[in-house]
């Protein structure tokens, strides 16, 4: 199966029902993305097809294969958001664990992406679906909203 990750072509031998976490991780050998619960209920599998974020967990690696897939090997110097946030996590010492980040760090950027000033509210809704065992919830909050201050001022 043909994939295109990061910007990059791969040609993967895997089934198409394959969930695409295991070809990304296991087969095309990014491991940036984790596997949290299989179920699609917290995040850290989070990666973006076509800009929007999916739970990498849950999809099948043959629906997305004519589209750009992003992971958080290729978000990590391709945009000015992703490194805002990237950025702002680092001031506000988000990670403790740091297990979770990459899938927080991917819905971030989907946020800011899709909503330049959010709100308390649009983020709290946004990111509801990323869990963070160490709830360093408020960091994460203020994280966001600092990185959609300091695109606002490069804007």
């Amino acid at each position: 199966m043909k994939l295109q990750i990061n910007e990059q072509d791969y040609d993967l031998a895997v089934d198409p029902n394959m969930p695409l976490l295991w070809a990304v991780r296991d087969h095309a050998r990014l491991t940036g993305t984790k596997f949290g619960c299989g179920m699609a209920q917290c995040g850290a599998c989070t990666m973006h097809v076509d800009g929007s974020p999916v739970r990498a967990c849950v999809t099948p690696v043959g629906s997305v294969a004519d589209q750009a897939i992003t992971t958080i090997e290729g978000a990590t110097a391709s945009s000015a958001i992703t490194q805002a946030v990237q950025a702002a996590w680092v001031h506000f010492n988000v990670p403790q664990c740091g297990y979770c980040q990459s899938g927080q760090i991917m819905s971030a950027t989907a946020l800011l992406s899709q909503n330049k000033q959010p709100s308390d509210q649009d983020i709290d809704q946004f990111m509801s679906g990323n869990i963070c065992r160490c709830a360093t919830y408020q960091r994460i909050k203020a994280a966001i909203k600092h990185a959609a201050q300091s695109l606002a001022k490069g804007a």
